[in-house]
């Protein structure tokens, strides 16, 4: 059984050949109905539980879809609706879904819940989303840099604003492939120290500065996320400090001629991004945004065994 919680417990070897498969599964489905199943569907009658304590969208289609085109079907349970909104415990929600369904997919506010479901369950549970990561996401955004550039080696990643969870995994992806990453974030608004140190530990080429301009400049990539998400608070404060790393038309002329823009959605026009970057050419948000599908089904197929790396590393590198 593996679950999938966070792209820095997965070995590289293994996150490559997730990426490898997301991307023959999407080839393999050119010209089907998005309701039709995969020519050799993978997961035929597995049946996949989720639960949304936050709002969701591309993470709840996505993975709605991405099980029944490998076979099988899906729960979706809010989980106000279900008994742990009356308090009942994590751990007795995990050993009676491990029961009744194959796999487990969480969105939620707490990364510590998550953690403790998953130690309670015997069937693979997947992060969805917590206030500490988001590896879906990630998995997505890399499939779509693959996708577009050919490769992941030798390109330059920049993330301008907060650094939150979103940008927690982009440290944990840099980590495990050796992604030169730079994150550009205000005092107050730095990734986690814990983040940053795993990605020294791999001597990964990840660094933190102070402005947008000294993030992008001579970026292949970059990426933005809300200023606001669900549950911050002093919203107001959090626009203003943030308003200066804005990805702009000027701020994008600083990257590489060829560079490409990124959002994990949904976007405030105006707030973290101007409109002309977003719906402008060099911006793949709907690429990433479908990529998710893929992702997912990569993911879904790695709990549950495959595929096997090809050329898998030594421990030493993972």
């Amino acid at each position: 059984m593996r679950h999938f919680l966070d792209i820095a417990d997965i070995p590289a070897a293994d996150l490559r050949a997730m990426l490898e498969d997301a991307a023959a599964m999407k080839r393999a489905r050119n010209g089907l109905p998005k309701g039709a199943l995969d020519p050799d569907p993978a997961l035929p009658g597995r049946a996949l539980a989720m639960i949304f304590e936050k709002s969701s969208t591309r993470t709840r289609i996505s993975f709605d879809m991405a099980i029944r085109q490998l076979g099988g079907a899906s729960l979706v349970l809010n989980a106000a609706d279900m008994q742990l909104g009356r308090g009942e415990s994590l751990a007795d929600t995990a050993q009676v879904l491990s029961r009744l369904a194959d796999a487990v997919m969480i969105r939620a506010h707490k990364h510590e819940d998550v953690l403790d479901f998953a130690r309670h369950a015997s069937v693979p549970v997947i992060n969805g989303l917590t206030d500490r990561s988001h590896p879906c996401q990630i998995m997505a955004d890399l499939l779509t840099l693959k996708e577009h550039f050919g490769a992941l080696e030798g390109l330059q990643l920049a993330w301008v604003g907060d650094g939150n969870n979103v940008a927690a995994s982009f440290i944990h992806a840099a980590a495990r492939l050796g992604l030169a990453l730079r994150l550009g974030c205000p005092p107050g608004y730095r990734p986690r120290e814990a983040d940053l140190n795993l990605a020294r530990q791999h001597s990964a080429p990840v660094a933190v500065v102070d402005t947008a301009e000294a993030a992008v400049r001579g970026a292949d990539v970059v990426i933005a996320d809300t200023f606001v998400s669900m549950g911050d608070a002093n919203a107001e404060q959090r626009l203003a400090d943030l308003a200066p790393f804005q990805v702009t038309p000027d701020l994008m002329e600083l990257a590489k001629p060829q560079a490409v823009f990124l959002h994990c959605l949904p976007a405030h026009r105006g707030e973290e991004v101007a409109a002309a970057v977003i719906d402008g050419p060099r911006s793949l948000v709907f690429d990433e945004a479908e990529n998710r599908l893929h992702a997912q089904k990569a993911v879904l197929k790695y709990c549950f065994g495959g595929p096997e790396p090809l050329n898998p590393e030594p421990d030493s590198a993972r």
